[in-house]
């Protein structure tokens, strides 16, 4: 009876390795985004990162040199919810950072939710943010009901929608900057409150202290000879300087706001990030995930532009930083934790650096709905045919159109041509030419994966390549072309060999593919493929 006992324990605990084998995953998954990174910044600065950050995350992970974004608009908003629900605004419905809602007839913003409550800051009127608006579950989602709600999921970032939205509807919490208190908080949708170590970490007011340090180039000025030289003209002074010049200085204005444009924004996120981990004791038990964005080097980024010694100067600082946070997580989690690293969009370069150095490029108002009107008014008679042109779309008010007598075909092409006339706009098209396939087929395709029945607009207005929407300096993005789609993405730790691919992959390859090394559901919306040169065993 004694053996037979003896035998029957064997079995279960053989049995139960095997299955735990089966099942093995990390402690924890850190997601990690750059906002406007675009792909060659990873070698543009490449000579000067040190061995422990970028150059290491290259040397040691897997790196998918061709990953692009499959839709259009390319904006902060639709990036982060595309890398985390494995699908695009067709799908998930984050079809913009903002968007025309035409039964209320009012902008809504990708995170707004007058149901919830802001949690930790000085707002008093009612209203927060919440994922509402996303209409798939995120990986984070998923690896919660894969484990039973055992894993823990954390969403931190400066911008509110860049912490939210990769976290998912399920998430244990996300945080965010608040400009005017300089603290990290949440909402009613996650919490009741913050969690002690939270409260704690902002009594430190780190915000305060980083805010009072002037911006000085890491290395002598002269050395940055991947940039432009200092004080060009299509640079953005940052709000309360005269000029866009080292040394900056973020203590003039009276709110928080201004760390955003600091490398010290990226230094507050780390140090936030870090005591998440060890507040919340991350990776304790099952798997858990922190999805953690950088915002500083998008809102510096659209001030300076790419060529800036401004950005030159952030990537070498955010390489440090980087580095010192691996180095952390070894530390704390030998080779158990893993790591994606990616970005939510690119940026294209000043048309005054284009104009500067003979290359093609301008600045070009897209949506001109304010003009339209006016000339649809004399021309057809009808006032307010177009009510919107959020986000280079233009809604159209098709029951007054309608009501007016007017074909809508007529209409859309009178539109087109009065568009057309601007050298900066290459066409404005609209939605049913875009089903007939009426762009190249990769544009055509991926304004289809940006097109929302419920919430884009009737007719896309398709800038020409190297046109910026709206004036000449600075940098923006959100368009079909490289400079804006084109993105770094690089696989590093637990299970993960090192190599490289450049096969064509796309943003919303990024969540079936850690779905599948998690040995999780994907999401509910997921249209993406898994990267099967990152999973393990696969040759490279």
């Amino acid at each position: 009876m004694k053996t037979r006992q003896i035998l029957l324990l064997a079995i279960l605990i053989a049995s139960n390795t095997l299955y735990a084998q089966q099942l093995d995953r990390p402690k924890l998954v850190v997601g990690i985004m750059i906002d406007q990174m675009r792909w060659d910044y990873l070698y543009r600065y490449h000579s000067r990162y040190g061995s422990t950050g970028f150059k290491r995350l290259l040397r040691e992970g897997f790196s998918c040199e061709q990953t692009m974004i499959n839709y259009v608009p390319s904006v902060t908003a639709c990036g982060h919810a595309a890398v985390y629900t494995g699908t695009g605004p067709a799908v998930n419905g984050i079809v913009g950072n903002d968007w025309y809602d035409r039964k209320t007839g009012k902008s809504v913003y990708c995170v707004y939710d007058s149901v919830v409550n802001t949690i930790g800051g000085d707002r008093k009127q009612p209203g927060g943010m919440s994922p509402r608006n996303l209409q798939s579950t995120t990986i984070g989602d998923e690896l919660r009901m894969g484990t039973g709600f055992q894993s823990r999921v954390v969403g931190i970032a400066l911008k509110d929608r860049a912490a939210i939205l990769p976290a998912g509807h399920g998430a244990n919490a996300a945080f965010w900057y608040d400009d005017a208190t300089g603290n990290f908080i949440s909402s009613t949708w996650y919490m009741d409150s913050l969690p002690s170590w939270a409260s704690t970490f902002n009594k430190e007011q780190r915000a305060a202290k980083y805010i009072q340090l002037p911006w000085k180039t890491l290395y002598p000025a002269a050395s940055y000879t991947a940039s432009t030289a200092d004080d060009k003209h299509y640079e953005v002074p940052i709000p309360g300087e005269d000029k866009a010049v080292f040394v900056h200085q973020f203590n003039k204005g009276k709110d928080y706001d201004l760390l955003k444009y600091s490398p010290w924004g990226n230094t507050l996120t780390l140090d936030f990030a870090k005591a998440a981990i060890v507040g919340y004791d991350l990776g304790r038990n099952a798997t858990d995930m922190l999805a953690l964005s950088f915002s500083t080097p998008d809102i510096a980024g659209h001030s300076f532009g790419p060529d800036a010694i401004e950005m030159e100067d952030m990537y070498l600082r955010l390489d440090k930083e980087l580095g010192a946070f691996l180095s952390w997580l070894d530390q704390r989690y030998g080779n158990n934790y893993l790591v994606f690293l990616t970005a939510d969009h690119g940026a294209i370069n000043s048309p005054g650096f284009l104009q500067d150095n003979h290359l093609p490029g301008m600045a070009e108002k897209m949506g001109r709905a304010a003009s339209l009107n006016e000339e649809i008014s004399r021309h057809w008679g009808i006032p307010e045919a177009i009510l919107s042109d959020a986000g280079s779309q233009l809604y159209l008010d098709t029951a007054a159109i309608s009501k007016a007598g007017v074909p809508l075909g007529s209409l859309q092409q009178f539109i087109k041509a009065r568009l057309k006339a601007f050298s900066g706009i290459g066409d404005a098209v609209s939605m049913d030419e875009i089903h007939n396939c009426y762009l190249p087929a990769p544009f055509n395709a991926m304004y289809i994966n940006g097109w929302h029945a419920k919430r884009s607009g009737d007719m896309i207005v398709v800038p020409a390549p190297g046109v910026k929407n709206g004036s000449i300096m600075g940098t923006t993005h959100g368009t079909m072309y490289p400079y804006d789609t084109h993105i770094p993405l690089i696989w590093f730790g637990w299970q993960i060999k090192h190599g490289s691919s450049y096969r064509n992959i796309s943003i919303t390859d990024i969540a079936p593919t850690l779905c599948a090394l998690l040995h999780i559901q994907m999401p509910s919306g997921a249209t993406g493929q898994v990267i099967e040169e990152v999973m393990p065993g696969q040759k490279k």
